[in-house]
């Protein structure tokens, strides 16, 4: 009988088991007649299962040991072994996983007319459509009780982390109030982490409860009934380290401060929702127990989570990566048109984006996000999502602290002049963050001098020095320091007006002539600006050349193109050559020059004034110069 192993019989250690069941008089177990057979050994399994062993991965170094015990089995004669065939490239073994390898091993016991052997049912049927012989046995499965790894844990226990040569380790304690402690004095060597990495990966593959979430070169993670193990290996990690991590609670809506409002937030229409905290905070149980408490109201409820570890029921699907993204996930998952998503660890800018490409088809959006305060997940949207967008994709933001609700805010639009502003003409869309308990705004968000700004704001809702002043006055300080050449300093003497202080050779240059240059600036921010010279600040009642009020009257200018070269911006002015001038880009002020005898202002690239000026170009604003 001739006799070709596919990998997975190998790696099951069947073959051998089979042989040695034949072989043996006194075995109750029942053989498939192996005994005596020429076993043909296709390079293509040895090639797979070295690629397999040289990745860290439990199941090559299975496969190899069953090689070797067939080897063993040759020499006492109970089976005749040859390796045979060609290896596989390195394109084949790259994808093993699209049957690659497979086929070269069907054209191996083809070409040797043997019957194949194998534990994989898609190889065997297909090796039956090819017209081959094929012996197919069951994949050894067993009942896992327990991890070997759980020795570890006790009912305090959250996460255990293990590496070679340093003591075990793990994370104790209530939620909100953990403690990384030593759990054994004896340090752990490199057998007894080899030891548990194979429990733990066979474990995964033969029940189940388990399946492997990642496997990579040098990391694999398994989920693995409640608990979620990652496994680094060296070169990927200096050396072998498991961390085996669980929820250490269940919770549901009930268990937490403003859960019937919540609960009739979330019920009145699908909502987009940001759920924030430190790490370990109890950030994802609270999640579990929205998601639970939305599928029992009769919504459909999905989860996007990479790795996937979220404790929900089994009427709750959990989907991770569509092929490498989370981009794919969220497009078939628009066809599945869930009512609610839960999006757990939205972190980097493709999971902002898909977050708000789901919340504005209509699903609504529950994320988990790491923030140490309420309004920093807000804020990690700005720059993400156009700023108009922000409360359609997020309306509300929970804070969880200690494992409890420490904060709900509502988000919402408004057009107005934002607080600590007076003007009419400033009114704007501004983003208003309130206290979803007391209804009191506490952060506004809005555009301010081409900036975004998060804005704090007091009980009575006017600004403070941390919010709205000391926004203005870093602002009024940056558009002065742009004149002036000497010390600047700004005092804010209301919600909308300042005292700048600077130097006696400064004090013109900053007014400008007739006082059009700090009207400019009075226009760009919203304040009124009054400029004074230092040497008038001691007497303390002396006014300085105030900002004039009223339109300068000054010429449009002349308009010209600016050449940028690879050290300068140069703008041409023939015919001024020696004039002080001022350039503008649509009417804004940029900078005060003097033009050289060749009739020109160089500008040096990579200062602020260039960067400024190629800004403007960029966007095509009209750049021109008046005489100063």
């Amino acid at each position: 009988m001739e006799l070709v192993p596919d990998t997975s019989v190998v790696i099951d250690g069947r073959v051998s088991e089979q042989i040695e069941a034949d072989a043996d008089p006194d075995s109750e177990a029942v053989g498939e007649g192996f005994a005596g057979a020429t076993v043909y050994v296709p390079e293509a399994v040895v090639g797979e299962l070295e690629a397999q062993a040289n990745d860290g991965r439990e199941s090559g170094w299975d496969g190899l040991a069953e090689l070797q015990r067939l080897i063993e089995l040759a020499e006492e004669g109970d089976i005749d072994l040859e390796y045979v065939g060609r290896r596989p490239d390195a394109v084949e073994k790259r994808d093993a996983g699209e049957g690659e390898i497979d086929a070269i091993i069907r054209d191996t016991a083809s070409e040797y007319d043997a019957t194949l052997v194998t534990s994989d049912v898609v190889q065997s049927e297909v090796a039956k459509a090819k017209g081959l012989d094929v012996v197919y046995i069951d994949p050894r499965g067993r009942d896992v009780e327990h991890l070997d790894i759980e020795q570890f844990f006790d009912e305090t226990t959250m996460s255990v982390h293990l590496k070679v040569g340093v003591e075990p380790m793990a994370k104790r304690g209530d939620v909100g109030d953990m403690h990384y402690e030593t759990i054994r004095e004896t340090v752990s060597t490199e057998d007894d982490l080899k030891s548990f990495a194979h429990d733990v990966e066979e474990s995964a593959r033969a029940s189940p409860d388990g399946f492997v979430e990642l496997q990579e070169q040098g990391m694999t993670i398994i989920q693995f009934r409640q608990f979620r193990i990652a496994i680094a290996r060296p070169p990927f990690s200096d050396a072998l380290e498991i961390t085996a991590v669980r929820p250490l609670v269940k919770t549901d809506l009930d268990d937490y401060e403003h859960a019937d409002e919540l609960r009739d937030r979330l019920l009145e229409h699908q909502r987009g929702v940001l759920i924030s905290g430190s790490p370990g905070a109890g950030k994802s149980t609270f999640a579990q127990a929205v998601a639970e408490f939305l599928s029992d109201s009769d919504y459909a409820v999905k989860t996007m989570e990479k790795p996937r570890d979220l404790q929900v029921g089994p009427n709750i699907t959990q989907y991770t990566e569509l092929g490498g993204s989370m981009a794919k996930t969220a497009d078939s998952l628009l066809m599945v048109r869930p009512d609610y998503t839960i999006y757990d660890e939205v972190r980097k800018t493709d999971d902002f984006e898909v977050f708000a490409d789901m919340r504005l088809a209509g699903v609504g959006m529950v994320g988990v996000v790491h923030a140490t305060r309420a309004i920093d997940a807000l804020q990690r949207l700005i720059g993400r999502v156009e700023l108009g967008m922000i409360p359609q994709v997020v309306d509300t933001v929970v804070y969880i602290e200690e494992g409890k609700v420490a904060k709900v805010y509502d988000v919402q639009t408004e057009v107005k002049v934002p607080q600590g502003l007076m003007e009419e003409d400033l009114a704007r869309p501004v983003i208003v963050i309130e206290d979803f308990e007391t209804g009191r705004p506490e952060y506004e968000i809005y555009t301010f001098n081409r900036q975004v700004v998060t804005v704090p704001l007091t009980e009575d809702g006017e600004g403070d020095e941390s919010g709205v002043d000391r926004i203005a006055k870093k602002e009024v300080e940056r558009e002065i320091r742009s004149i002036a050449r000497g010390h600047v300093e700004v005092e804010l003497r209301g919600p909308n007006t300042a005292v700048v202080w600077v130097e006696e050779d400064d004090i013109s240059q900053v007014i400008g002539k007739g006082g059009g240059r700090i009207n400019d600036v009075e226009g760009r921010l919203g304040i009124d600006i009054d400029v004074r010279t230092f040497s008038e600040r001691p007497s303390g009642g002396a006014s300085g050349g105030g900002g004039a009020g009223g339109p300068s009257g000054k010429p449009a200018g002349e308009t010209v193109t600016p050449e940028i070269t690879s050290r300068h911006v140069i703008v041409p002015m023939h015919g001024h050559e020696g004039d002080t001038v001022e350039v503008k880009a649509n009417g804004d002020y940029l900078f005060t020059a003097t033009v050289s005898r060749g009739g020109e202002i160089q500008v040096s690239r990579g200062s602020a004034i260039a960067e400024e000026l190629e800004r403007a170009i960029d966007h095509g604003k009209a750049i021109t110069v008046v005489p100063s």
